[in-house]
């Protein structure tokens, strides 16, 4: 039960795929439920073998507290909690996993105490912020998340960075760091016609990216030899090419738009460095893409990399606020190829303990346990 799938993607896009590919391949009946948005690609997806994974796109509407916001929800929300309950009614779930905890989340937590079906909650680190802040305005996700985390059998999240913080403010008390994982199969198909050596990054183009600070250093640094390619896509476009334009760096960066797993790692094996400079990042599965291309890493340190990126060794971990310290990362990666050979090589060496088989083998003993319970 995720906040988001596609055509959306991202972090948990991705994870919530693979983990569902994952399951199924081991001889679970696996469905992903996820809030409609108003867009609806596929019923379902390619899961193992070619066997498809149903994909069901739930309406999710809350109250408000506006007269208008009232009566609509007075009208859409029975509809809205019948279709969950539908849902339910096939399915006959064992297992209820929330992923993201979001709209998803409070329908979730819901339905899991109707039915008394064991309720998961896997945090991606919504609750340190987002780019529409919703955590800080919206009181109902802060309550339903509380009620869920004191419902639920057991909680996940990507880091020790998102536990502690629903320790902190949301009352967990246990709950347990698993890991993203990476597809080791995933290979680059040929490399881009780029011509001149680059820097690459890649994510959605939103304010938690920071891709508009990696323009900003890149602006400032002094490695002529180098150019940007931003890969993705989001609703910063238009600001991020703003910007570009008013650097005058049009020749110089480029914004191939949205790309496939394979023209990531095509883009990867050929980049001087990868670059994550996200102001909030829970994980960070761009750092193990980047590994598994054998290519030196540039990740934040604003978030749970430093819990998994050894510094100096397999990347260097850079706090993407700081203006200098970004700026002076691009310039030693780009003079320094021991550098970058120690970290690609090392950086490599490390991504084959990051699996998703690994991640669902944790998944599972959850399940397992929660199921005895």
């Amino acid at each position: 039960m995720t906040s988001s799938f596609a055509p959306h993607f991202g972090g948990v896009e991705e994870h919530v795929a693979q983990v569902a590919r994952e399951l199924q391949a081991r001889g679970n009946i696996v469905e992903v439920w996820t809030v409609d948005r108003g867009l609806r690609p596929t019923d379902r997806f390619v899961g193992a073998e070619g066997v498809p994974i149903p994909v069901r796109y739930l309406k999710t509407p809350l109250p408000a507290r506006t007269p208008a916001a009232v009566v609509r929800f007075a009208l859409r929300g029975p509809v809205a909690w019948a279709s969950w309950l539908r849902a339910a009614r096939r399915l006959r779930p064992q297992i209820l996993h929330v992923h993201c905890f979001g709209p998803n989340g409070v329908y979730a937590e819901r339905l899991a105490r109707t039915t008394g079906v064991p309720l998961i909650v896997t945090s991606h680190g919504e609750t340190l912020g987002d780019d529409n802040g919703v955590y800080g305005r919206s009181a109902l996700l802060r309550s339903s998340l509380r009620r869920a985390l004191a419902l639920a059998s057991s909680a996940t999240a990507p880091s020790n960075v998102v536990l502690d913080d629903l320790r902190r403010n949301y009352g967990l008390e246990g709950g347990e760091a698993i890991p993203n994982g990476v597809d080791l199969t995933v290979s680059a198909t040929k490399r881009p016609g780029q011509g001149r050596p680059y820097l690459f990054a890649v994510g959605r183009w939103g304010a938690q990216k920071g891709f508009d600070l990696l323009i900003r250093a890149f602006t400032a640094a002094n490695v002529p030899e180098l150019d940007l390619v931003i890969g993705g896509d989001g609703p910063l476009r238009a600001d991020l090419e703003r910007q570009i334009a008013l650097a005058d760096l049009g020749s110089r960066v480029r914004m191939p738009g949205r790309l496939s797993p394979q023209e990531v790692a095509s883009w990867m094996v050929g980049a001087a460095a990868v670059v994550v400079p996200s102001r909030q990042e829970s994980f960070g599965i761009v750092a193990l893409e980047a590994w598994r291309a054998g290519a030196p890493l540039i990740m934040t340190s604003r978030g749970g990399a430093s819990e998994f990126v050894r510094d100096q060794e397999d990347g260097l971990l850079v706090d993407p606020m700081d203006h200098a310290a970004l700026r002076a990362a691009l310039e030693r990666v780009a003079a320094d190829a021991a550098l970058r050979d120690r970290l690609g090589r090392n950086g490599r060496a490390r991504v084959t303990e990051f699996t998703w088989s690994r991640v669902v083998d944790a998944y599972e003993h959850l399940y397992v346990t929660a199921m005895g319970e």
